[in-house]
């Protein structure tokens, strides 16, 4: 039987004591009760359910909100900037977001909690590039496959189709797996009955509120976690008797690196930026996170949602709040597992446990509930996101294109629903099968970038680019893939002399694979469109047909302001100087002034904590407070109208539409394109167009 070594700290903490030679921190045994599990999965999806349908009635009462096909997916198009930026951080916050983060941090010290958050953090701040395009080019759009159909046709439409839906995927299974694994280490629940509950119980509220239920579930589970992120920073380095001070964990991770250097880190440190993995793990964590957030339909959704101001604003801000959550946490609790030499073995580490172990540590039974209300706060709204994704996907792009064209805004409203029951069973299956191959969480967030990489620079040049090539386009997404996995499995059999789950995971490895990918997938469509360019006009975009919709429908715009459609070329601007300009900051200038640091002191790694927690705090307040104060006129006219005191109601001033309608194009100023090119003829209304 394998013995570990003596606890490092155990001399002067006794709770350590029980961890010296051991070689296995949770040890195959739950510490908390299996019912526990149960309990939390089974209730919170009934309470959610009973929350956002009273708040979707209330709205519908006395705001706004209609029952029909294009409020079901789209919000009406008319969310804030408050919810649209708390909304992205909810989509953003997956299982590996509170759970990788801290592994990084447990593998390469300071530098790991940087390069997770940076790494993906840059991505949702470009997006509001496109976001703001959309708006610009394909406001009536549901679906970024609407906007590929339109501008190429079925052929393109069906490979893109398989690069979103492979997205969706991807990202349902990680969601499942890592909230799986959490809660069968820490209550004992059975893995497989985890894997379908936990997206049961997201199915039924999801499937009752439809986008606005993910966007109302999203702000709550966003402060949630949010509060849950301070309770612990502030254990770690504040109140906690087992550390409890920057000085405290920095004295510790000099004797752990000293016990044990960091392999690839200047003098084995664990506060260096000079970590030759963690810059490796960085660009991977990078490429495989613009397939993520470029190829899910759920990050396009929430534009397609936002109000024309919101979708700038509501990104750039995304972006920021939603940095704190892992640079934060694992800050606090991945240094942590390091500073007390807990027995975390590698693959309690791949599993994603280092966060749930330092939590059971520092707080007891209460910390491992926190930490598990935490994670089902990520797991169910990210996964609320993934279901009303895939529904879109399959319901304006499979059957309404190659189905029924001439459906009815009743009709998709089923269709949607049904394609909700659907991928509820679908997601706890892709995450048996990832779990029965014995696939960590760890892997399938690494190998993302290799499969859908490709499909990135092709996605947004559909938008962005009149001369993008559709041949092109489609030739880069595809063999860009394919070359992405013959270089990944070339590598590993050149470089280990086998081709294994180990020698695939490898760092350089991982790096070869997500890089081919990317890049070749870009080059490729970047010079067949040079050499065979299109003169696209952009016109075909303008005219998807909406659902439920009134002949003269503003779809959010104003007439003038800066939700009006000549606003949205400052927008332009202003998000292509703030957004490269913070995506700069961010990645490369942040990385070398933390490298001039060498190995940090304790004053520096004071300086990078306090950092930390203040960035946490200010994100809490404004994921808070700021959806309620841009929601403080509909809020008070409910109350008025509770107390018997308010005007006619917006529900009675405004009827919502017969869900009977046929679809109506919507027409949009010409110079919302920003493009002078003369028009061609098309007719959108043929859905076999090659």
């Amino acid at each position: 039987m394998p013995v570990g070594m003596m606890n490092l700290f155990s001399a002067t903490d006794p709770k350590l004591v029980m961890y010296n030679y051991a070689t296995s921190f949770f040890g195959g045994v739950a510490p908390l009760d299996q019912w526990v599990g149960y309990v939390l999965v089974c209730c919170f999806g009934l309470v959610f359910t009973l929350i956002t349908q009273a708040m979707i009635m209330a709205d519908q009462k006395f705001g706004s909100g209609h029952k029909n096909s294009e409020d079901f997916q789209t919000c009406g198009r008319t969310i804030k900037t408050g919810l649209i930026a708390v909304d992205i951080v909810s989509h953003w916050t997956w299982a590996a977001t509170l759970l990788q983060s801290s592994n990084q941090a447990y593998q390469y010290g300071v530098a790991g909690p940087f390069w997770y958050a940076g790494g993906a953090t840059i991505q949702i701040i470009l997006f509001g590039i496109l976001a703001v395009q959309i708006k610009m080019k394909a406001p009536s759009a549901h679906t970024v496959l609407e906007i590929v159909h339109a501008r190429w046709g079925n052929t393109a439409h069906l490979v893109f189709f398989f690069f979103c839906f492979l997205t969706n995927i991807i990202v349902s299974a990680m969601l499942i797996l890592g909230g799986a694994a959490v809660m069968t280490a820490l209550t004992g629940m059975n893995t497989i009955a985890a894997a379908f509950l936990i997206p049961i119980s997201v199915c039924v509220y999801t499937t009752t509120g439809g986008l606005k239920a993910t966007f109302l579930s999203s702000y709550i589970h966003t402060v949630i976690i949010y509060v849950a992120l301070c309770i612990f920073a502030f254990t770690v380095y504040a109140t906690g008797s087992d550390l409890g001070s920057p000085s405290k964990v920095y004295q510790h991770l000099v004797i752990k690196a000293g016990s044990g250097p960091v392999g690839g880190n200047r003098d084995g440190s664990y506060l260096t930026f000079f970590s030759s993995n963690g810059l490796v793990f960085g660009i991977i964590n990078i490429i495989g996170n613009f397939g993520t957030v470029f190829c899910d339909q759920a990050y396009w959704q929430s534009a397609i949602a936002a109000r024309p101001s919101a979708t700038y604003k509501g990104y750039l801000l995304g972006g920021l709040l939603w940095f704190c959550i892992p640079f934060t946490l694992a800050t606090c609790l991945g240094l942590s597992a390091l500073a007390l030499d807990l027995p975390i073995t590698v693959t309690e580490a791949n599993e994603g446990l280092v966060p749930p172990a330092t939590a059971f540590f520092l707080l007891g039974k209460g910390g491992g509930v926190l930490m598990t209300v935490m994670l089902l706060m990520a797991v169910t709204s990210s996964g609320s996101a993934e279901l009303i994704a895939v529904s879109s996907l399959f319901t304006y792009d499979g059957y309404r294109h190659y189905v029924n064209p001439r459906a009815t805004g009743k009709q998709l409203l089923i269709v949607s629903k049904i394609m909700i029951l659907c991928y509820t069973v679908l997601m706890g299956v892709f995450a048996v099968i990832l779990q029965q191959l014995n696939c960590s969480l760890g892997y399938v967030y690494e190998v993302m970038g290799v499969l859908i990489g490709s499909a990135v620079v092709p996605i947004a040049l559909c938008l962005m680019w009149k001369k993008t090539n559709k041949w092109g386009a489609m030739a880069g997404a595809v063999f860009g893939q394919w070359l992405g996995l013959v270089a990944w499995l070339v590598f590993a059999k050149v470089k280990y002399g086998v081709i294994t789950y180990d020698t695939t995971f490898e760092n350089y490895t991982m790096l070869t694979g997500n890089v081919v990918s990317l890049f070749l997938g870009g080059i490729i469509c970047a010079v067949v469109s040079f050499i065979f360019p299109e003169d696209y006009d952009f016109l075909s975009m303008r005219q998807i047909k909406v659902m439920d919709v009134a002949e003269d429908g503003d779809l959010g715009f104003a007439k003038q302001g800066e939700d009006s459609m000549e606003a949205m070329k400052a927008a332009l601007r202003f998000v292509l100087i703030w957004g490269g300009f913070l995506a700069v900051i961010l990645i490369p200038i942040w990385p070398l002034l933390a490298l001039a640091a060498g190995t940090w002191s304790e004053g520096y790694f004071t300086f990078w904590v306090v950092l930390s927690l203040t960035w946490g705090l200010i994100a809490t307040v404004i994921a808070t407070l700021l959806p309620i104060w841009e929601s403080r006129d509909a809020l008070t006219n409910m109350f008025k109208h509770l107390l018997g005191k308010g005007g006619p109601l917006p529900s009675k001033l405004h009827p919502p539409l017969d869900m009977q309608n046929d679809e109506k194009p919507v027409q949009i100023p010409q110079q919302a394109v920003g493009d002078d090119t003369a028009h061609r003829e098309h007719e959108i209304g043929n859905s076999y167009k090659l």
